[in-house]
């Protein structure tokens, strides 16, 4: 008996058994609303997949870097109905970071690429910091911040050359 032949009776039979049990008990894990996202995912999957077994033409680790993240979002979403979205879109762009930071690590290590992936990294961690401080500070006043931070800004800078 070959391993790939066990394997995909394996991963068949737990498919029925979970299918079985969806079935019966009314679950609903398994309907196209609740597993669309697994055709983003896999593809994703098997893109890094590619790579990480041949480790040849690590371009693959862009659209894998993207797809899995994705992939793995839309499956979150979908399984808390979507109540977080208003939260984690900032994850799009960090998964272009994502990808393009695998093609910097295991491909040339070419410079060039960690200029995006900075400014990408920086816009969603921007953003998902905007969101958290204005939800936990939602009684701030944001227009009242920036001046605020110009400020102090300015007087940390006149106190230190002060003490030049």
């Amino acid at each position: 008996m070959n391993k790939r032949g066990s394997m995909l009776g394996i991963v068949l039979i737990l498919i029925g058994v979970f299918s079985l049990l969806d079935r019966v008990f009314y679950i609903d894990i398994f309907s196209i609303r609740n597993l669309w996202p697994l055709f983003i995912l896999i593809p994703g999957l098997l893109f890094e997949w590619r790579f990480f077994t041949t480790r040849r033409d690590p371009g693959l680790l862009v659209p894998g870097g993207i797809l899995t993240t994705i992939g793995t979002l839309f499956l979150f979403e979908t399984f808390t109905n979507w109540n977080f979205s208003g939260f984690t879109w900032p994850i799009y762009t960090l998964s272009v970071a994502i990808g393009l930071f695998q093609l910097y690590i295991f491909g040339n290590r070419e410079k060039g690429l960690l200029i995006p992936v900075f400014i990408l990294t920086s816009i969603s961690v921007i953003s998902m910091l905007n969101m958290v401080f204005s939800h936990l500070f939602y009684w701030l006043n944001y227009k009242l911040l920036f001046p605020v931070i110009l400020i102090g800004l300015g007087l940390f800078i006149l106190f230190n050359e002060s003490k030049r």
